[in-house]
């Protein structure tokens, strides 16, 4: 794959991840109302969609698709539209940190077996989700604090806890089985992207990775 077409492949990946993840957002989310509020929130595989492009496409490219998508989800929704902000800047946070620990620690792109994909897209997964299940409950609180006050920001708080965290675990679950399912084929097409360090220097990095 040269590299014009390369950058091209990869645009293109990142807006069906942005399109994959408004879709997955919006549409097969269980959404569930906060009782004594105006606000929700909801149990969906948005997430998922954001750790799967990061583990295609590397970090800023997944993030940004992930983000995009679930914040036009959030534009678009008027329970939604004010945590708009907060969905951007997290959804690109878990692409950050899954694509950082995919690529550049593990090199996920040219681990040359099987169980060495599945663990490295396993470990970056559950890092990035981590993330979200830690900082989107504590951003939610203190975003809420500052905008509707402390009722508010309480009363939304433990629901935010419980849906992040089930999110988090299905979100793992079906990324890194979707992954690990696609990836085979897109490395005998051709059309796996090889990404950081790896992508500098594939020859090196695919000899370390045998060795």
């Amino acid at each position: 794959m040269n590299q014009k077409y390369s950058t091209t492949y990869k645009i293109a990946l990142t807006g069906l991840i942005a399109a994959l993840s408004y879709v997955v957002f919006t549409f097969l989310q269980i959404k569930i109302m906060i009782p004594g509020t105006e606000s929700a929130t909801s149990i969906h595989l948005g997430n998922a969609v954001c750790v799967l492009g990061a583990l295609l496409l590397g970090g800023p490219l997944g993030g940004i698709g992930g983000a995009v998508g679930m914040t036009i989800g959030d534009l678009l929704d008027p329970v939604y539209i004010m945590s708009a902000p907060k969905t951007f800047i997290l959804k690109l946070c878990i692409g950050l940190v899954t694509g950082s620990v995919a690529h550049r620690i593990g090199r996920l792109s040219v681990c040359r077996n099987a169980r060495a994909a599945f663990k490295w897209s396993l470990i970056a997964a559950v890092c990035g989700l981590s993330f979200n299940m830690i900082f989107d409950p504590l951003f939610s609180y203190f975003y809420k604090l500052l905008i509707l006050g402390k009722p508010m920001a309480e009363l939304t708080l433990l629901p935010n806890i419980a849906t992040t965290t089930v999110n988090a675990v299905a979100s793992a679950i079906v990324s890194v089985a979707v992954y690990n399912a696609i990836r085979p084929a897109l490395k005998k097409a051709g059309l796996l992207p090889v990404i950081g360090r790896s992508a500098e220097n594939p020859i090196s990095n695919h000899t370390k990775s045998v060795a």
